[in-house]
């Protein structure tokens, strides 16, 4: 398993950042349980055509969805433990596949670009920098891969509650380098150069 080291956002060495592969699938399903807060969600949101019908899809449509990912050999993020239990996820890949993200924002096909779609923080371990190490660690293994752009899309707002933070915080990104490419009072889309 490839392993990146702490980065300056945590002071203390308990955590590791690994990228979602083949053999972790129990550790992304653990985390991704009702006691968690998305358990019905199983990072299929960005994968459904549309919006319509979302909140009255099944638990078992959405894991169905995330099944079906990785069979495919679609292992799209990273996964961050606290020892050995699982306690972070984010999805990351090639923006251009998620169709629904790219019209919802009205984005211009960019090849070069990547998203970061969805973060997810074990509710016993938020607001204690957790999401930062997870996106410093994502930025690093992306610049390693050769990315030169990643994209995100945050929910703004004055302190939103968990739920609407699926996709992040926009204040990590901000303070990651992250700049507002299109600026809207709900969802910005925002891009760093890597």
């Amino acid at each position: 398993m490839a392993r990146w080291p702490i980065d300056e956002w945590m002071s203390a060495s308990d955590h590791t950042i690994v990228r979602f592969q083949a053999g972790m699938e129990a550790d992304f399903w653990g985390l991704h349980s009702p006691e968690h807060g998305c358990g019905w969600c199983f990072c299929s949101a960005w994968w459904v055509p549309d919006w319509e019908g979302w909140a009255d899809r099944s638990s078992d449509q959405n894991r169905s969805i995330r099944e079906e990912l990785l069979a495919r050999g679609e292992y799209d993020g990273y996964l961050l433990y606290r020892g050995n239990q699982p306690i972070g996820w984010s999805q990351v890949g090639p923006r251009d596949r998620l169709i629904k993200l790219r019209q919802q924002f009205n984005l211009e096909l960019d090849p070069q670009a990547w998203a970061i779609t969805c973060f997810l923080i074990h509710p016993g371990y938020r607001r204690r920098g957790y999401a930062r190490s997870l996106l410093m660690a994502i930025l690093g293994d992306l610049s390693s891969r050769g990315a030169k752009r990643v994209e995100a899309f945050p929910r703004r707002g004055i302190d939103p509650e968990p739920p609407d933070l699926w996709n992040g915080p926009e204040a990590i990104f901000v303070e990651a380098g992250f700049e507002v490419i299109v600026d809207d009072p709900v969802r910005p889309v925002l891009a760093c150069a890597l």
